[in-house]
């Protein structure tokens, strides 16, 4: 990746230098979910040569972004995952699928992966002004996948799933896109929120839709 710059005394450019290949930013997507296996990869990025995501991986560790490491018995595999510089990509990430919601057509249920719906479509909404304060956890059964969000004292936090959930979505991930861009938490087929009216109301703070911003 290093022979690869553009060659500018520029924030941008070199952020750019580093993560600006095709498919690195969408490996690091898949990353900032928690750690995972090459083979794990591969099934969320079915577009990708195996000998291209190898190259990726090779150049995103060589960067610092990305490691490898062996997990003890009885799991016994070998994993990616972000580094303490790598997981600084989150909050870009988040910002980069805030600015694309608006230009995404409306889903279809082949279209959209649960962990993407909730990670990449719910999670990239938060809103840390609105959160100020807040606590709510929520669950989400989607197409069969389990996912959680957790706001703890106002921040996204990694969910307790030993607690009760605040709310619970169960549907199906295009329908929490359909959420996310704006749809009543409680106009749609697909979608069953469980949870109190106030919880309904602290999920739209902390998560405001994206219907607001201008699409094309």
């Amino acid at each position: 990746m290093a022979s690869k710059t553009y060659d500018q005394y520029c924030t941008i450019a070199t952020a750019l230098d580093r993560v600006g290949d095709r498919w690195t930013l969408l490996i690091l997507r898949e990353l900032s979910f928690g750690e995972q296996r090459f083979t794990d990869l591969r099934t969320a990025l079915p577009g990708i040569a195996s000998n291209l995501l190898t190259d990726r991986l090779r150049d995103l560790e060589g960067v610092g972004l990305v490691e490898q490491v062996e997990l003890p018995a009885p799991a016994a595999r070998s994993v990616y995952r972000l580094t303490k510089d790598g997981v600084r990509i989150r909050p870009v990430l988040r910002a980069l699928a805030k600015f694309g919601m608006p230009y995404l057509d409306a889903p279809s249920a082949a279209d959209v992966r649960p962990r993407v719906a909730v990670f990449g479509g719910s999670g990239a909404l938060f809103d840390p002004v609105g959160a100020v304060g807040a606590n709510l956890r929520v669950r989400f059964v989607l197409d069969r996948e389990e996912h959680w969000l957790e706001v703890r004292d106002g921040k996204l936090a990694r969910a307790d799933q030993t607690q009760e959930p605040d709310l619970t979505f169960t549907g199906t991930a295009a329908a929490l896109f359909e959420i996310n861009r704006g749809a009543d938490l409680d106009g749609l087929s697909a979608m069953i929120v469980t949870g109190s009216p106030e919880a309904k109301a602290l999920f739209r703070r902390c998560f405001p839709p994206s219907d607001h911003l201008t699409g094309v």
